[in-house]
Order: C-alpha cells, then structure tokens, then sequence
C-alpha cells in the first residue's frame, strides 16, 4: 500500500513536490484549520502527518490513525501534541528545535521597541489626522540604559539577550532556574518583576508554566514597566494583565501569542481578552514569530526531512521520542 501523507496546512510548492515523491500528499489548502473530524477522516489511512501550531493531537485522534507512523510537527513548541500517546502507540514525534529562533528574538525586540515607542498610537494618530510636523506627544521610554529581564533563557531567550548587549542596556536579567549565559544576571522572577523596565516571556506551555505571571506577580511589578510575551498566551494570565494595565502597575504588553491559541488546553479562551484588545498600552502581531519567508520554507522541509526518514525506516532526525 502506498504511502499517504497528511499535511494540515499549505505548505510551499516544492515542499509537497518532494513529499509527493514518497506518497500521496493529501494537504489542507485553506489557511483554517480542518475540524477535528475531518483532520481524523484524512489520518484514517494515513502514514505520516506534518502538523502545525492549530492541530492537536491526543490518543482519541491517534486511535482513529492505525498506520500512522510518525507526527512530524513544522514547529518548535510542541505542548499541543501528546508525546506520551504517540509514544504508547509505536509513532515518531518530530520537531523543528532551531530554525525558528532567530525570528522570533527579532520580533521579540521589535515587539518591546513598537511598545515603548508608542509606534501603533503614532501610527494611528498619522492615518486618521492631517499631519502637520512634529509636536510634543508620544514621549515613550527605550532599551537604552534600561534595565531588562528575560523569562526563560532557552534558544530563544538566549538570542533575545545576544540582540539586547547591542542596545546599552544597563543590565540583563534572567529567569531561569536551568540555564544561564555569561553576563547575564540570574534571578527570581519577583526581583526581575520588581526592577526591570522590560521583561521578555520566552518559556515554553508546561503545567510548571501555566499562568506563571498572574495577577499577585503583576501588582508587585515596577511601576510603568513593559511586558512583551513571545512564549506561549497562557504563560501569562492575560485577564490579570487586562487588570494591571487598567488599574495596576503595569505600563504595557505586547504579544505574538495568546492563550486561545494553547490548543493542549480544554479550557482556554476562546478569543484574545477583549479589554486587552480596547487597551491603547498593547501591541499585538498574530503570530508572526516564524513569519519569514524563508525560515517558514526552511521549517517545512526540515519537518519533510523527519517524514521522509521514517518512511525509508530511519528515526527521524528531530525526535523527540524514543521508540523501542
């Protein structure tokens, strides 16, 4: 029986041309997500799965994939996926560990940079008035001699805090029980609350991690400071950052991650907190983390390269299991 290949989002042309050499490509060709039925129909037959940030994956959907032989997810965060499942039931889990990395520190200090400029006020105030010239408004704060903390010093925090030694900032802060990085100081995440100017979210969703800022951390923080999240929406608790914005502490938040995205979750939100949204003190970009032209190309064929592995009978390169 020929290989049957599942692929839950587009991917670029000469992704699937090379998968199609291996098997039958079945790809979902709209940016919306399959339901959870008709992702389960399509995995019926199927071999191999490239899956990405909107799927989730447990045992009910693996019990209705007996051929399946390997999930291959085209990213680096991988809560929504259930290893342990996969594991029980003989298939691979794959994932994309370094080539996300560099964008998203990017977008990270571009995040904190838009936030302390005031860019999308300055930006609105120019597209709905007559602009006449400079005037005495939108005084904001930089990354220049401030002080700055970064949870979780993992790839991604690393290179936030590589970006971050070329701005002058006063000191580095970092909150991470597990790793550490020369010239960075180490601390707890109350005295990074308490006396940074920034503070950068770069942890992955864990049970240790869910709402590890919430609204107790978020009243001690330093009065005006900048919260920008590019780990996952429910590390921060964002109604207790909707409350801190509002009557708190709290100067302002950017994300590319919200806690409606955090699909591993049964009771996540929804949608994004309304009052957040209304809040003029917030910048926010849809998950743009990744969003480069050539890493998103880069990201698929290295998740090809984990699927095409298994299917001549290797282990994937990327695995995150082991198989016995």
């Amino acid at each position: 029986m020929p290989n049957k290949i599942v692929v839950t989002n587009p991917i670029h042309d000469e992704v699937r041309q090379r998968l199609e050499q291996h098997g039958e490509v079945i790809m979902n060709p709209r940016l919306e997500p399959w339901q959870p039925s008709e992702l389960a129909g399509h995995l019926s037959a199927a071999t191999a799965m490239m899956g990405f940030m909107t799927d989730r994956v447990d045992a009910a959907l693996l019990a209705q994939a007996p051929q399946l032989k390997i999930v291959a997810c085209a990213l680096k965060g991988f809560d929504n996926y259930d290893v342990a499942a996969c594991t029980q039931r003989g298939i691979w889990v794959s994932i994309v560990p370094d080539l996300l990395t560099e964008p998203t520190a990017e977008l990270a200090v571009g995040l904190a940079i838009a936030l302390g400029r005031h860019i999308r006020l300055g930006d609105q105030q120019l597209r709905t008035h007559a602009f006449d010239g400079w005037r005495a408004q939108f005084f904001g704060t930089g990354l220049h001699k401030a002080t700055v903390a970064i949870v979780g010093l993992g790839l991604v925090g690393q290179a936030i805090a590589q970006r971050l030694t070329g701005f002058g900032c006063n000191a580095i802060l970092s909150v991470d029980p597990d790793n550490s990085l020369d010239g960075i100081k180490s601390c707890t995440l109350t005295y990074a609350l308490q006396h940074a100017d920034y503070v950068f979210v770069a942890v992955p969703l864990t049970e240790s991690s869910l709402n590890l800022i919430d609204h107790e951390h978020l009243q001690q923080s330093k009065p005006g400071q900048l919260l920008i999240n590019v780990g996952r929406g429910s590390v921060v608790n964002e109604h207790a950052v909707a409350l801190a914005l509002e009557d708190g502490p709290l100067g302002g938040y950017a994300a590319d991650v919200f806690a409606c995205e955090d699909w591993a979750l049964s009771d996540r939100p929804l949608a994004i907190e309304p009052k957040l949204l209304a809040h003029p003190s917030t910048v926010f970009t849809p998950h743009l983390g990744s969003a480069v032209r050539s890493v998103r190309l880069a990201i698929e064929q290295r998740a090809a390269d984990n699927i095409i592995a298994v299917l001549a009978g290797l282990a994937p390169p990327d695995a995150m299991n082991v198989l016995r």
